[in-house]
C-alpha cells in the first residue's frame, strides 16, 4: 500500500515579531506556507503586510525576532536564493538608466553574478518572458519611459526568468489597468499550477475571493489564516478594523 502524501512546508513563521525603532510592526505571527499554496495577505493600512514579505525575503530594515524559544522567527525550508520578491513600484527608482532587457536579466543575477556575461540561452529566456507578458520589441526601451502597467509586466518577466519556487508579491496589481491585471493574474495561476508557492499582498477582496484559495488576515497580529471563505468573514474584518483604530504610534516602546 502506498503511503499518503502530505503537503511540504516551504516556510514556517515561529512567533515572528518585528519592530521599527522599538515600536511593533508585527507581533506573534506563527504558521506555515505549504508547497504549491496560493495565499493572499490582506488587512487594514499599516497592518504589517509589506513588513511580513520583507521579513521573509530577508531585506527587512527593522528588528525581527522570536520573543521565546530557540527556533528562528522566519524559517525557510529552501535556500534564500530560491525566493523571488516583487516590491511595490513606489519603492523602485525609475530614473535609473536601465533598459527593459537588462531589468529582466537581473532575475538571472544568481547565475551570472556581478561580472558574469549573459549567455545566448539566458537572452532567449528573457525574450520568451517578455513575449509572454506582451512586451516583445520593448527590449531597448528604458524602464523610466514605461507606463505603470508596462513596468509591472517587466517585473513579472523578471520573476519568470528567476524561476523561484517561492514568490512574494507586494501589491502586484496596484494602479494597474484591468487588462494588465487580468493577464498578470493568469501568470500567477500558471505558477500555482506549476507547484510554486505564491504569497501576495492584495487590497481587492473580489480578486482574493476569485483567485486565492487561502488568505492571511493581518492587523499587526494574525486575525485569521486559512481557506479564504473562512478567513474573510464580517466578524474577522470587524476585529481587524477595531484593532487598527486602536493603534497608537506614540505608545510605550516594545520590549517583548
Amino acid at each position: 500500500m502506498s503511503q499518503p502524501q502530505y503537503p511540504t512546508p516551504v516556510l514556517t513563521l515561529n512567533n515572528l515579531t518585528v519592530s521599527y525603532r522599538q515600536h511593533p510592526a508585527l507581533q506573534h505571527i506563527s504558521g506555515q506556507l505549504l508547497q504549491g499554496s496560493l495565499t493572499a495577505v490582506v488587512g487594514p493600512n499599516g497592518a504589517g503586510k509589506s513588513t511580513l514579505l520583507k521579513s521573509i525575503a530577508g531585506i527587512l530594515h527593522g528588528q525581527a525576532y522570536a520573543p521565546t524559544g530557540s527556533l528562528p522567527p522566519v524559517q525557510l525550508h529552501l535556500p534564500q536564493q530560491a525566493v523571488a520578491y516583487l516590491p511595490q513600484q513606489s519603492e523602485l527608482d525609475r530614473s535609473f538608466p536601465m533598459d527593459v532587457r537588462d531589468c529582466v536579466l537581473l532575475g538571472l543575477w544568481g547565475r551570472t553574478g556581478a561580472w558574469g556575461t549573459a549567455t545566448a540561452a539566458m537572452l532567449s529566456q528573457v525574450a520568451h518572458a517578455l513575449h509572454t507578458v506582451g512586451l516583445q520589441g520593448f527590449e531597448r526601451r528604458t524602464v523610466g519611459s514605461l507606463s505603470t502597467g508596462q513596468l509591472q509586466r517587466v517585473l513579472f518577466a523578471r520573476l519568470m526568468v528567476q524561476d523561484a519556487p517561492l514568490i512574494l508579491l507586494d501589491e502586484p496589481f496596484n494602479a494597474v489597468d484591468a487588462k494588465t491585471t487580468h493577464s498578470l493574474l493568469a501568470l500567477v495561476q500558471r505558477w500555482h499550477l506549476q507547484g510554486r508557492t505564491v504569497l501576495a499582498v492584495l487590497h481587492d477582496d473580489a480578486v482574493v475571493h476569485a483567485h486565492f484559495p487561502h488568505t492571511l488576515l493581518l492587523a499587526r497580529t494574525c486575525i485569521a489564516w486559512g481557506p479564504t471563505a473562512q478567513v474573510l468573514t464580517p466578524d474577522h474584518w470587524a476585529r481587524a478594523r477595531a484593532m487598527a483604530e486602536a493603534w497608537d504610534e506614540q505608545a510605550a516602546l516594545c520590549t517583548v
